[in-house]
């Protein structure tokens, strides 16, 4: 079995192509690490783009949202998506305008959407998108209702190609600017977890287990990707 994307006409980076990977393995680690994918299509002639939690299984990604949302109601269909997924790393400032940039992670994924219909589908799915973010937080709750599963849709894409885009590294500068005034150098962007807040409402409760790995500190994506690696859905 591959464990490369195609490089296409869609996904092959022209532009500093030493920038860009095409294996699962640089494109799944940045999927695992983010939380939040852009899904942009077309809807009656006129470009769309939404924003929206996901999850991954294999090379398949999955998303969901009300059953009567538009925008869903265009997935369900079957129709050609662009679905990308990006982390800012860090801000470049160089001694000249032309050498500030930003240090960052992304993926560009295309394939053609489905619509999980079945109830046990999308029960199957919703929990997998729970142990994808709180390992084993499916034991410590009670079950979906089967009404509140017919509440949401539950929408699948296939990833037929893709491809990752990485920018590392410093600053980068003409030579002619290195003597030049200015403070040069790179700040680097984290999100980081605060300390849980405890509803008021389950005082006494302890915390639960499915949420240790979120302490208080701890890079966000660092915590995402763990849980992709030990607990892959």
């Amino acid at each position: 079995m591959t464990t490369h994307f195609e490089a296409t006409s869609r996904t092959r980076l022209r532009r500093r192509p030493a920038r860009g990977a095409y294996d699962e393995a640089s494109v799944f680690a940045i999927l695992d690490a983010g939380l939040i994918a852009h899904v942009g299509y077309a809807e009656g002639g006129a470009p769309r783009v939404i924003a929206t939690a996901y999850w991954r299984e294999g090379r398949t990604l999955y998303w969901h949202g009300a059953a009567g949302s538009q925008a869903l109601r265009a997935q369900a269909g079957g129709i050609p998506v662009c679905v990308t997924v990006s982390h800012l790393d860090g801000l470049v400032l160089g001694r000249s305008g032309f050498a500030h940039s930003v240090l960052y992670r992304s993926v560009m994924a295309f394939g053609n959407t489905h619509e999980i219909e079945s109830r046990e589908g999308k029960r199957r799915a919703m929990d997998a998108f729970l142990e994808r973010l709180y390992p084993g937080r499916t034991r410590e709750i009670r079950p979906v209702h089967d009404a509140e599963l017919d509440m949401i849709a539950v929408i699948a894409l296939p990833i037929d190609e893709a491809s990752a885009k990485v920018r590392g590294g410093g600053v980068n500068e003409k030579e002619e600017d290195l003597a030049g005034p200015g403070w040069a150098g790179v700040i680097p962007v984290e999100t980081r977890l605060c300390a849980v807040r405890t509803d008021e409402r389950v005082a006494g409760v302890a915390l639960a287990a499915s949420v240790g790995a979120y302490a208080e500190g701890a890079g966000l994506g660092a915590v995402l990707a763990k849980n992709a690696r030990t607990h892959p859905a």
